[in-house]
């Protein structure tokens, strides 16, 4: 692998994009780090050292790489794109002008990406409101009485919101930069630098929730972590594959067809998509409080159950979310009776299997079985860092768990086996072999 990465600096072309990569990354982490105008900078920090990592936003808080809490420029991340694109996913099934938009193509597709930035700076606009006016009442780090803002003026409000929105205006030309000019997906890129940007402060936050003098939970901890990054590779490897026989056809004087390939179904058909479904659902009954009366039996009960998450009823509602979630995007994102009229109309079929509706129910027959193991694997990854709140005192980043080890596993992945591609397109020796 070391001779890989030597290999692929070596490459003008492709250390050009490498070292262009790195640049926008510096970028964005700096730009993740430069506090909004109006932001009362020393009594934000002040507030940040009281305060447990568990809150309500700690989801946006982690793609964000902990700038949301500071109230930086780039502190909404990239969590406006990728709800919007969530939601983009969603309308293409419903709604018929969208469909038809994903079919005809890159034409198609490059006018809902424009939907989908409209969108996105929409969402920001929206996010951007709501996080400065919990700083501005004081409600969006709990438990500090220090104002976060040098004013409470309606133009001061103004003005941190429409910096943020432009903010994340920037993130979102900075990864169509990386997508362009750079080597792997740009969104998923500043997603991961993100998400590690977190990573060494959770490890460290384990290791001082042991005491100082005391290694060994923190040695366990780097041990199990290990292990379950390993068993996420592999379920992220892990595939059903389903071969396709295509039958020779006669087109004037070419023969065509005769060929085998194979569909490919992986256990995760989903990625991180249920996982961020189900804590963005979690977290609405305590910002609805958050914003409500906090005194009743409902809030009681929602502030009871729901505020840290290390309650059995939150990890089994998240749990069971995890898996309808799961179910739900699948079954939106692959539809067996379009892959089986593809394959009739081509002259594809499945070897033993009738082309047509036998093929559509085999098809819907193989995803139902393995999406129940993914839906499992995706609610006990994300159950981790729930677990090792209590087991040993980590906060809700807990690094070796949920939604942070698979972006990081995933889009290292990807990235990867983008690069060693361009390797081998150069006779040179890949990653992974």
């Amino acid at each position: 692998m070391l001779g890989a990465f030597a290999n692929a600096f070596r490459t003008p072309d492709l250390r050009r994009k490498l070292l262009f990569v790195l640049l926008i990354i510096t970028i964005f982490r700096f730009g993740s780090q430069v506090p909004a105008p109006g932001v009362h900078v020393s009594n934000v920090r002040s507030c940040l050292n009281q305060l447990d990592d568990g809150g309500i936003y700690g989801m946006i808080n982690l793609f964000s790489g902990g700038a949301l809490l500071q109230l930086t420029i780039f502190a909404l991340g990239i969590m406006p794109y990728i709800t919007a694109s969530i939601i983009l996913q969603l309308l293409v099934v419903v709604i018929p002008r969208l469909e038809a938009l994903k079919k005809e193509g890159q034409a198609g597709q490059a006018k809902i990406t424009q939907y989908t930035r409209y969108l996105t700076l929409g969402l920001a606009v929206l996010q951007g409101t709501g996080i400065v006016a919990l700083a501005r009442s004081g409600a969006l780090l709990q438990g500090c009485e220090l104002p976060l803002l040098h004013s409470d003026s309606t133009a001061t409000f103004l003005m941190i919101v429409m910096t943020m929105t432009a903010g994340t205006a920037v993130i979102m030309w900075l990864g169509e930069l990386i997508t362009d000019r750079g080597v792997g997906n740009g969104m998923s890129l500043l997603i991961f630098a993100q998400v590690v940007a977190t990573f060494p402060s959770s490890l460290w936050g384990v290791k001082k929730a042991n005491g100082d003098g005391n290694w060994v939970p923190f040695g366990l901890v780097i041990l199990i972590g290990l292990a379950i990054m390993a068993g996420v590779i592999f379920i992220e490897q892990a595939q059903r594959r389903i071969p396709v026989q295509y039958a020779r056809r006669m087109v004037g004087r070419k023969m065509f067809g005769g060929s085998s390939t194979y569909i490919p179904l992986k256990v995760n058909q989903s990625g991180i998509i249920p996982v961020i479904f189900a804590s963005s659902l979690l977290y609405l009954p305590m910002m609805a409080v958050g914003f409500g009366d906090q005194s009743g039996p409902v809030a009681d009960f929602v502030q009871k159950h729901f505020q840290t998450g290390a309650d059995p009823l939150y990890m089994a509602v998240f749990f069971l979310l995890i898996l309808f979630f799961t179910y739900f995007y699948v079954s939106i994102t692959f539809n067996p009776e379009e892959v089986a009229d593809n394959m009739k109309k081509y002259g594809g079929f499945i070897p033993g299997i009738r082309a047509g509706k036998p093929t559509q129910d085999y098809l819907s027959y193989v995803l139902s079985r393995i999406t129940f193991p993914g839906a499992l694997y995706l609610g006990l990854i994300a159950l981790i860092p729930l677990v090792a709140i209590s087991a040993v005192g980590a906060d809700q980043n807990f690094p070796f768990g949920g939604t942070s080890i698979l972006i990081m596993v995933g889009v290292a992945l990807d990235t990867v086996k983008q690069i060693e591609s361009q390797l081998q397109q150069r006779n040179y020796e890949g990653f992974l072999s």
